[in-house]
């Protein structure tokens, strides 16, 4: 396979640059094939760089002796070739010379010189042996070992000049020839707790590095000395180090890319190799983006462990990513089976449409099918963006959505947009970034997904949240994950996402000088349905960036405002609910007469009713039918057992206590009261007491000290 870039970027610049930062992916596994090699091997990065600094190949023999230090373990040999002890001991004799003409040039009247109040820090001391490696040509007996690839990372061994000489090792023969040095500093993130706010004993440390690296000899008459810093970033590293200096080559180390995971899997998992699972490698290197080497290879340790099937290896990514093997996806096929659309058609009115494409895309998730068209296999279940007029179900479908699958509508994850306006608002979803405040607490949307994965996630009225947290959302709807502020990896690929706006349906109304003085619509009730859907596209190709419409693609679901039958339906529904949980909760029968329903049914056609869709149309029955009936049920002391009629004359609707002779609903004793409701005090929700017209005149109720019984 081909070398990744860092490799070959790093193999031009050795001999020729003193100090590289590697950063990025530096705790992983890396492949490295030589010249001879039939396939790669894959290798820790202290074993892979004294290969790259040796070259791919022997028309360029780079002699590199290698010097592994760390802030807590000091001189290290992860490599295993023994000439550790023998460079800190030559690197010692050299540190030593360097302090001892630092005194001789700088006298100080005090018997401490100025080199004393550090020398009993570890880190100072390991840094100038750093500093004396790259400088000073090091006399030792170690012979410049040929680099050797071992067939697996091997564990980090300490070794300084005690325990070598406690163990008895042997110099190695003596070296033939003059080598360079090359000093890999690892975990350099961790010396500074502040990169810009160093303490002496830090600021000595880096001082030691960069002056040993600016002195660098070229200890073979060719190549430099060279120093390599690996951190997690190079912000981890005092920004006066780095700015400005020829002398640094920062090359960022990034996850595997598809070849990389190709190659791996390729020797790791050799069941595959089988041309009947061809389908199976293909699907397991894609949903296997993002992941490191080393979680692979974490992965064929889980396959070794036996009870899994080479067909069913993908799986083993569920399990490794959410620790259960059970996909709950495919677990809902049965109840997609049964007519999902009329589950939802029971709850949304008069949105055919978003039904149909909702269904759909709810059948390709459970199957497996999302994403398969991309080179990335770890894409959402679905994405959906829900647009249209206020208050014609969108919302509402996302609950039905919800109860369909999960038999709970509050199983949801509800994000109010409006409340991340702000432009820092982004750090209240992903987490906000080390050193400011509530970093230890994460993110909250980044939070609620890694303990619930598989969820239904709803962003409400996105279009009211600040413009840099759809660029957020960027990296969600291509690649299926997310790294939040403390930098872990959340996974959405077992995620269904829904957005709802309202862009497109009205617009801000300015005055002369520029000031908004209201809003006034677009699109009215009645336009076609074509109409309403073109306005809203367009509104939404102006307002949102290109590459974020792309994402969503054709799963923008324009909803139409609500039709007269669907504004029926969703009349009777209220009503029916109204009725039904008044008997639950007093005992009380509700009975409205077809005349009172056919009047509330013409107040919802009402313009100013219906472009409110479904919240105008609760909003009216709130007003007119169940503030009214609660005063009269309270006012008239309604106890339970009884019923109350709802009738309607030329004014409006009335209340009253049923006739016992009417056999409708049992009467317990008393007088009836009666209470009505005008047309315009349905906008208020205030009954005007009035003569009823469709039963004789009663006298009035007099009201107890118990009030109704069971409310």
């Amino acid at each position: 396979m081909t070398a990744p870039t860092w490799q070959r970027e790093l193999d031009n610049f050795v001999g020729i640059k003193p100090i590289f930062v590697l950063e990025g992916n530096v705790a992983d596994c890396y492949p490295w094939q030589a010249a001879d090699q039939a396939e790669p091997q894959f290798l820790g990065l202290n074993q892979v760089l004294p290969l790259l600094f040796a070259g791919f190949d022997g028309n360029r023999p780079r002699p590199y002796r290698f010097l592994f230090v760390d802030p807590l373990r000091g001189i290290t040999d992860p490599t295993g070739t023994g000439e550790a002890r023998a460079l800190a001991q030559a690197a010692e004799r050299q540190a030593e010379l360097i302090s001892r003409e630092a005194e001789a040039l700088n006298p100080a009247s005090d018997p401490a010189s100025r080199q004393q109040p550090f020398a009993a820090n570890r880190l100072v001391h390991d840094s100038l042996l750093v500093r004396a490696a790259l400088s000073r040509r090091l006399d030792t007996e170690t012979a410049p070992a040929a680099p050797a690839a071992p067939a697996a990372p091997s564990a980090q061994v300490t070794t300084d000049a005690a325990t070598a000489n406690a163990a008895g090792n042997s110099p190695a023969p003596a070296a033939p020839s003059p080598s360079s040095i090359a000093c890999v500093f690892d975990l350099a993130s961790r010396v500074a707790s502040s990169p810009e706010d160093l303490t002496p004993e830090e600021n000595a440390v880096f001082m030691n590095l960069l002056i040993g690296a600016q002195d660098a000899i070229r200890g073979d008459g060719s190549h430099v000395n060279t120093l390599v810093l690996v951190v997690n970033k190079a912000s981890d590293l005092p920004s006066w180090l780095l700015r400005g200096n020829p002398d640094v080559r920062v090359i960022s180390l990034p996850n595997p890319d598809r070849p990389a995971r190709e190659a791996f899997i390729d020797v790791a998992f050799p069941d595959l190799h089988d041309p009947a699972q061809a389908k199976v490698r293909s699907k397991f290197i894609d949903t296997t983006d993002a992941m490191k080497l080393a979680e692979l290879d974490e992965l064929r340790r889980l396959y070794a462990r036996g009870g899994t099937e080479p067909a069913a290896i993908p799986e083993l990514v569920d399990l490794y990513k959410y620790g259960i093997r059970e996909n709950q996806w495919t677990a809902m096929l049965d109840k997609l089976r049964d007519r999902p659309d009329d589950a939802l058609r029971r709850r949304v009115k008069g949105q055919e449409a978003a039904i149909e494409k909702i269904v759909s895309v709810l059948k390709r998730s459970v199957l497996g099918f999302s994403g398969m068209q991309h080179s990335s296999g770890t894409k959402p279940k679905g994405v959906l963006l829900l647009a249209g007029p206020t208050g014609t179900g969108k919302t509402e479908m996302v609950k039905a959505v919800t109860e369909l699958l999960f038999g709970d509508e509050r199983s949801y994850l509800r994000f109010d947009m409006s409340e991340y306006a702000a432009e820092n608002a982004d750090q209240k979803l992903f987490g906000a970034p080390p050193g400011y405040v509530g970093y230890e607490a994460g993110g909250q949307l980044t939070n609620a997904v890694r303990a619930n994965p598989f969820s239904v996630l709803l962003f409400d009225e996105v279009e009211k949240a600040h413009p840099s947290i759809m660029d957020k959302f960027l990296q969600i709807l291509e690649d299926g994950r997310m790294t939040d502020g403390q930098g872990q990896t959340v996974y959405f690929s077992e995620t269904l996402i829904f957005f709802t706006s309202n862009v497109g349906i009205s617009e801000e109304v300015l005055d002369e000088h520029g000031r908004i003085i209201g809003r006034r619509n677009i699109v009215e009730p009645g336009e076609p349905y074509d109409a309403i859907q073109a306005k809203v596209e367009a509104a939404m190709a102006t307002h949102f960036k290109p590459e974020v419409l792309n994402r969503i693609g054709d799963n923008i679901v324009v909803f139409d405002y609500i039709s007269p039958e669907a504004s029926r339906l969703i009349l009777d529904a209220q009503l029916g609910k109204i009725n039904r949980n008044v008997r639950t909760r007093c005992g009380i029968t509700v009975a409205p007469s077809d005349a009172a329903v056919q009047w509330l049914a013409e107040q919802a056609l009402a313009p100013a009713v219906r472009e409110n869709g479904g919240r105008g149309i609760g909003n009216l029955v709130e007003n007119a039918y169940l503030n009214p009936l609660a005063s009269f049920i309270f006012d008239a002391n309604v106890q339970a057992g009884e019923a109350v009629e709802v009738r309607v004359d030329s004014a409006g609707l009335t209340f009253s206590r049923a006739n016992p002779d009417s056999g409708r609903a049992p009467f317990v004793g008393g007088a009836a009261a009666t209470g009505r409701l005008t047309p315009q005090a349905a906008a208020t929700g205030t009954p005007q007491p009035a003569p009823h017209d469709d039963a004789e005149p009663v006298a009035p109720v007099q009201p107890t000290s118990e009030g109704p019984h069971g409310c």
